[in-house]
């Protein structure tokens, strides 16, 4: 097959293990990102199947219509980005392992990163010795402090592993099957949500994004925190009502945030109102980008590739266009 991925911004996946599952495939790799809808049909006319890079590029139903030899499109994770019924009235089929082998041990290690350099000052003690200032503040430790987890899933589950061995005390909210569930495992859950934004020292969010959970972390919310707390966010933008943590942070409830992912990505305005905030720590959607991680995703979504090439299509999101 003619197979084109798209959004490997560093050419990582060619010197790992995975990229020798597509052996016998004509394969193509672009190592930038290309917003424009014109220019992204032409780069794909001949393509057979897409391998979309997480959710970077956005797959519409004008794109799908201009590409009329597209057979497959190959990912990993939820498909907000892709317009499902759209690929089944082309007659695209949509595979997507979900991930249910274990849990992203890369997005738990950068979340525990990021409540530690919100904690400690980190960014802003190492600009200060960078620049000869030595000591710019005083952090706090975590042990005794409380983090809350919205969401109770694989990475949550191990990030509160981490923070128990640090000494944390962890409490939990979520959905109603969630909280349930938590509480049935033997976790603390807090009495209500007020109380557990209130409660908490670092929030840390958990979530898929799906049109149930978008903007389920409100302003509200966000007021209920302390002027000392940390949201902590490594899951997706969304998870957040429009514009709700640039006030919050502007009013000082949290009173600083550390996060992972964006409402725009690639963001590249340094003058950005939300980037630029004195109290945001900001990674640059890291949470997933180590090679052990890449190695393990693309493994999937390769796999997806030769089982649809060898006729026998796992993973599928529409079914129905397979076999038409």
């Amino acid at each position: 097959m003619k197979v084109h991925i798209l959004d490997d911004w560093f050419d990582t996946l060619r010197s790992l293990p995975c990229f020798r599952l597509l052996e016998g495939h004509d394969v193509t790799v672009w190592t930038d990102h290309e917003p424009d809808e014109d220019a992204l049909a032409a780069r794909l006319s001949e393509a057979e199947c897409v391998v979309l890079f997480r959710e970077r590029t956005r797959v519409s139903r004008g794109l799908l219509e201009r590409l009329p030899k597209l057979q497959l499109i190959s990912q990993r994770g939820v498909w907000p980005h892709v317009d499902v019924e759209a690929c089944t009235d082309q007659g695209v089929l949509l595979c997507s392992s979900t991930g249910a082998d274990g849990a992203n041990f890369a997005a738990a290690e950068l979340t525990f990163a990021l409540i530690l350099a919100a904690m400690r000052q980190l960014p802003q003690q190492m600009a200060s010795a960078k620049a000869g200032n030595w000591q710019m503040g005083v952090g706090r430790t975590l042990r005794g402090r409380t983090l809350g987890l919205y969401g109770y899933g694989r990475i949550g589950q191990v990030v509160a592993d981490y923070a128990r061995a640090f000494g944390m005390q962890v409490q939990w909210w979520g959905s109603d099957a969630g909280r349930a569930k938590a509480a049935a495992d033997g976790r603390q859950v807090a009495d209500s949500r007020a109380a557990f934004f209130a409660q908490s020292d670092v929030v840390s969010l958990h979530l898929r994004l799906t049109p149930a959970t978008r903007g389920i972390v409100s302003a509200r919310d966000l007021a209920q925190m302390s002027a000392r707390s940390v949201l902590v966010n490594t899951s997706r933008a969304g998870l957040i009502a429009p514009g709700a943590l640039l006030d919050g942070l502007n009013k000082g409830h949290p009173g600083m945030a550390a996060i992972d992912v964006f409402d725009t990505e690639p963001l590249l305005d340094p003058a950005d109102p939300l980037l630029s905030h004195p109290n945001l720590i900001a990674t640059p959607h890291i949470g997933f980008v180590t090679e052990d991680e890449f190695d393990k995703q693309f493994a999937d979504i390769f796999e997806q590739v030769n089982a649809y090439a060898a006729g026998a299509p796992i993973h599928m999101v529409n079914p129905s266009v397979y076999g038409r």
